[in-house]
């Protein structure tokens, strides 16, 4: 695998390539909390300080920044995006079609923009309550410091472990986390090695610009003004988790297996959802997840 940086959109971008360069190319995008290729504010990737710099506009331009280094003149992408990776995908797809040639989804259905002046923070909050974990993002400082005192590895071994098919909830007494003598075991698809590397990157960097992409879900809903009852015109293939928290969420089930999905998103192939499976589900079935990305990129 090599590792290099790529300059755009103001910023230096860390990003990791593998597999032949005369083969198509793939963009894979992360969620929360994860890491490689790094999105702005994670890992190697730079991570300025204003809140305002992590709104969609800013993140799917990094993505059009990167896209535009690795490929020829016009050449598009096949795009893989999970959790938060794959609300940005949805975003690049919307904002700029010309750079992809098809879109694998994995866990976050297509949001589509609706009245600018709606608050989706204030409607989580009125739905969960003040400890769901989007409500306590919201407050500057406040959870990195609470993140600080109960330690990055006991907190990326709790949030990558969680399996429950509900909201994350995260109340103030900070007894969402455990008590630090507890142990927290880990699945078979996630090595101490592994956590050691999230661990050693959170550290340096801080987890100020990953909460700072939830602290732009008002305004990011403002400025998918222009694209209100705008459609998914790329490819797209979508699957999901049956024990993910977002397969959960009220609503989410009938959308993604009703007609209003198909209708936002009209070239989506039929969605697939993998039993008991959840939300990380590119690293609970990665083979699975692989054939499926393969079988649907050989289409092209």
């Amino acid at each position: 695998m090599e590792h290099m940086k790529v300059r755009g959109n103001g910023i230096d971008i860390h990003v990791a390539i593998q597999g032949p360069s005369d083969g198509p190319k793939v963009l894979l995008l992360h969620g929360f909390p994860e890491l490689c290729p790094d999105l702005r504010g994670y890992g190697d990737s730079d991570a300025p300080a204003e809140i305002s710099s992590y709104t969609c506009f800013n993140i799917v331009g990094d993505l059009v920044a990167v896209i535009s280094a690795l490929t020829e003149d016009k050449e598009k992408v096949f795009v893989v995006g999970h959790d938060w990776g794959a609300l940005i995908a949805w975003y690049l797809c919307l904002f700029r079609p010309d750079k992809v040639k098809a879109l694998i989804n994995l866990s976050v259905p297509f949001l589509r923009p609706t009245d600018p002046s709606t608050k989706p923070v204030e409607r989580l909050r009125a739905f969960y309550g003040d400890d769901y974990y989007v409500c306590r993002f919201q407050e500057v400082g406040v959870i990195e410091a609470e993140i600080a005192e109960v330690g990055t590895e006991r907190v990326m071994k709790r949030l990558l472990t969680y399996r429950t098919p509900g909201p994350v909830i995260i109340p103030k007494d900070k007894s969402f986390w455990g008590s630090k003598g507890e142990t927290i075991p880990l699945p078979s698809w996630l090595t101490e090695e592994d956590v050691a590397y999230f661990v050693s990157k959170f550290e340096e960097k801080g987890f100020s610009g990953p909460v700072n992409y939830y602290r732009n879900f008002n305004r990011n809903n403002e400025l998918l003004g222009p694209w209100v009852r705008c459609k998914i015109q790329v490819p797209t293939k979508f699957v999901i988790g049956e024990l993910d928290l977002v397969y959960a969420m009220p609503g989410v089930k009938e959308y993604i297996h009703g007609p209003k999905f198909k209708e936002d998103v009209p070239f989506l192939e039929e969605p697939v959802v993998m039993e008991g499976v959840a939300h990380f589900i590119n690293q609970e079935k990665p083979q699975e997840i692989l054939q499926i990305i393969l079988d649907f990129i050989s289409k092209f």
